[in-house]
């Protein structure tokens, strides 16, 4: 498979913008969209002001890697832009992800910053510039067909990133390109080194852009104090197991680090009541979901009660029937979470999704 562009005019008239992260993938798709013969701009966000960017590496749109795509676009002869979004990443992302956590949810930020930053603010910046398209290094594919552009699994099983751009709109779909989505990992880094780019073989970001150290209960303890109360651990029978030490420590699902010893099965979280500061455990077929309700919900697609239905980005679709309201699993469903997105396919092609705000378990449907 090769990358391509579907540029709706000639090369010569067409001016593509490329968000360049930084990382081996934008570099990449700068030098496809070079390679077409069109005006080229590489832009990066900075996310943080720039005394706390130059401190932070190996997380998306720090210091380093607003380097690394000066670099890259240095070298294949493009504009570089460097927006300061610093503000709009804090109050649109990083206190919605803090909010999340103490109504004891489970965020996904990178729906978020999908939804704001990343696709609104630049897909308008890119317009103002008279664009032709924005183009990402998502691993995700836009299908013409039929008249309609619609939005398909990254062809790289391990690489697909479509649970996360649920939120693209048919206006932004229309304007995005995505040239990485039918290329395996390896073909890309192959390519980086074809073109000579010291980023070539530089490693990916693991975690949360901005909790480049994986410890979010700091972040969150930091922003909301109150998540980091102590309260009760409490069985689904009502009985007192013992205490924590602030529920921004547990999320739907997690067995590790209840120190609640002695008891005949493992336990789980099942539930978390901030407000009570209560963290409600219980056995595993505690966690079994049969249905759970939508809210902000995004569909690209025409109306599909036959779906598959993926509630966490490393999950494999399930069978499922959605109303657009409310998901029903085909068979129970585990570790379900409010806040966690709701992503529903047709086999390679992504419908829509939303997000997750209430959940019935499977032994009261039943």
């Amino acid at each position: 498979m090769s990358a391509k562009f579907d540029l709706p005019v000639a090369p010569e008239e067409a001016r593509i913008v490329v968000a360049m992260s930084g990382g081996v993938d934008s570099s990449v798709v700068a030098v496809l969209a070079a390679q077409t013969g069109a005006e080229v701009i590489g832009v990066t966000m900075q996310l943080y002001d720039h005394g706390e960017a130059v401190q932070r590496s190996g997380s998306c749109c720090a210091g380093q890697d607003i380097y690394d795509a000066k670099t890259v676009c240095d070298r294949l002869g493009i504009a570089h832009y460097v927006l300061d979004y610093e503000t709009r990443f804090r109050d649109g992302v990083i206190e919605q992800f803090a909010d999340e956590y103490a109504r004891g949810r489970t965020p996904i930020p990178c729906t978020q910053c999908n939804q704001g930053v990343k696709f609104v603010d630049l897909i308008g910046f890119a317009r103002d510039l008279g664009a032709t398209c924005l183009a990402t290094g998502h691993y995700v594919r836009r299908v013409e067909r039929e008249g309609r552009v619609e939005l398909w699994k990254g062809r790289d099983p391990r690489r697909d990133q479509s649970y996360f751009l649920y939120g693209t709109t048919a206006e932004q779909l229309d304007f995005l390109r995505f040239p990485l989505g039918d290329l395996p990992k390896p073909e890309v880094r192959r390519l980086a080194e074809e073109a000579g780019l010291e980023v070539a073989a530089k490693p990916d970001s693991q975690d949360i852009c901005f909790v480049p150290d994986g410890d979010y209960a700091s972040l969150v303890k930091r922003l909301r104090p109150e998540t980091a109360a102590p309260g009760d651990i409490v069985h689904v029978d009502g009985s007192v197991l013992g205490r924590h030490q602030g529920v921004v420590h547990y999320t739907i699902g997690q067995r590790r680090g209840l120190e609640v010893g002695g008891q005949a099965e493992p336990l789980y979280v099942v539930g978390i009541e901030p407000g009570e500061r209560i963290v409600r455990v219980g056995p595993r077929r505690a966690l079994a979901v049969a249905a759970a309700s939508v809210e902000d919900v995004n569909w690209l697609a025409e109306d599909q009660r036959e779906v598959e239905a993926k509630v966490r980005s490393l999950a494999q679709p399930v069978a499922a029937q959605w109303d657009g309201r409310r998901v029903t699993f085909g068979a129970p469903e585990y570790g379900v979470a409010p806040g966690q997105s709701a992503v529903f396919y047709d086999g390679e092609r992504l419908l829509g999704g939303g997000t997750i705000v209430a959940t019935q378990a499977a032994e009261m449907a039943a």
